[in-house]
């Protein structure tokens, strides 16, 4: 689900090397904004884009930056707006773990980002923020799929204080999207579990243990991710740092709560799927129990009935009722009381 890219073994710190899977071309979005208005547009190469730290105009702009495939206008977006060397390889490194870094001049920020797909496959996308006073760039791996559009559509719509508000509320709102789209996902697992279960408890096999296992890790890995990014809002919401304003950390505060939901539902789906194995291994092992009382059962009403036709069966010819018309029938007839008194006593003893 969630990719981990490294710089090759004795690269140079701040080398920046594209990934070979990665597409070459880079899309470039623009979001300039007020509380008087909005405009956005795409944008055709980094040396089109304004200059933000030099204007101030009172708007603040969101670039998109989006794919990872063109070093060059990656380089270039840096030396445009002064990104550390050091970040830029971190952004390109994807798979990162989530990090608030200081830089001078700007604000470094890593996130993982999950969603489904449209084919309703769990995906994991990292997203780099760098956050300045009236500007943040954000970069992904994918220029198709995000969960950032209810952010936009509020900066569009000019709801609540989004419009109002600095870059940090921006990144606020970013990562409030990113963390927030962890329930839903979390909401499928839970309904899968209850499905699993279901099956645990009626019919289990050799897919029921797949299954939590494949659930199981998608578990860590939500925890691997979920866990920093939840260290790096109460950074962000008790440092010191000049580009988090105290009025953001208002709402900090509510998104530090839903990390700690988060990871709470992730616990606890955690604890309910090694139950959830335990109850699998309880369920087969009853399973082949009550099959080996059965077979063993079978066995001890023949033992008896072998052991009387061997005793019959060997070659000595004053064996009594050996040469009498009936001993064949009363042999069997003995056969037959024993078998039932056999069964009607394990009948009894509930063995049966």
């Amino acid at each position: 689900m969630f990719k981990k890219r490294y710089s090759r073994p004795g690269a140079a710190p701040a080398t920046l090397q594209a990934a070979p899977d990665a597409p070459a071309s880079v899309v470039i979005k623009l979001m300039e904004y007020d509380r008087n208005g909005c405009h956005e547009r795409v944008i055709d190469s980094v040396a089109a884009l304004p200059d933000c730290r030099t204007t101030d105009d009172g708007k603040i702009r969101w670039i998109e930056f989006n794919g990872l495939g063109d070093v060059a206008a990656l380089k270039a977006l840096g030396e445009k707006f002064s990104l550390h060397p050091l970040a830029l390889e971190d952004v390109l490194n994807v798979g990162q773990r989530p990090k608030l870094e200081p830089y001078a001049g700007h604000l470094f920020i890593i996130a993982q980002m999950i969603y489904h797909d449209p084919e309703e496959s769990l995906c994991g996308e990292q997203v780099s923020l760098f956050v300045c006073g009236n500007f943040l760039i954000s970069i992904q791996e994918d220029a198709e799929m995000d969960v950032f559009e209810p952010v936009r559509q509020r900066i569009r719509a000019g709801g609540g204080n989004i419009r109002t508000m600095k870059a940090d509320y921006l990144a606020y709102a970013l990562l409030d999207a990113i963390v927030d789209h962890g329930f839903p996902v979390l909401e499928q697992i839970g309904e899968a579990l209850q499905e699993i279960e279901d099956s645990v408890l009626t019919s289990p096999g050799k897919e029921t243990i797949g299954q939590l296992h494949s659930l199981k890790r998608t578990l860590m890995q939500l925890r691997r991710f979920v866990w920093p990014e939840r260290d790096v809002v109460n950074s962000m919401l008790h440092g010191d740092s000049e580009f988090i304003r105290p009025e953001t950390k208002v709402y900090l505060r509510d998104l530090y709560d839903h990390t700690v939901q988060i990871m709470d539902l992730i616990e606890s789906y955690r604890d309910v799927v090694t139950s959830l194995m335990d109850m699998y291994l309880s369920s087969v092992g009853l399973r082949t129990n009550e099959t080996m009382r059965v077979l063993t059962v079978i066995s001890s009403i023949f033992i008896p009935l072998t052991f009387l036709v061997g005793v019959y069966g060997m070659n000595f010819s004053n064996i009594p009722e050996l040469k009498t018309s009936w001993g064949y029938f009363a042999l069997w007839g003995v056969m037959i009381v024993i078998a039932i008194g056999q069964l009607i006593f394990f009948r009894r003893k509930k063995w049966l």
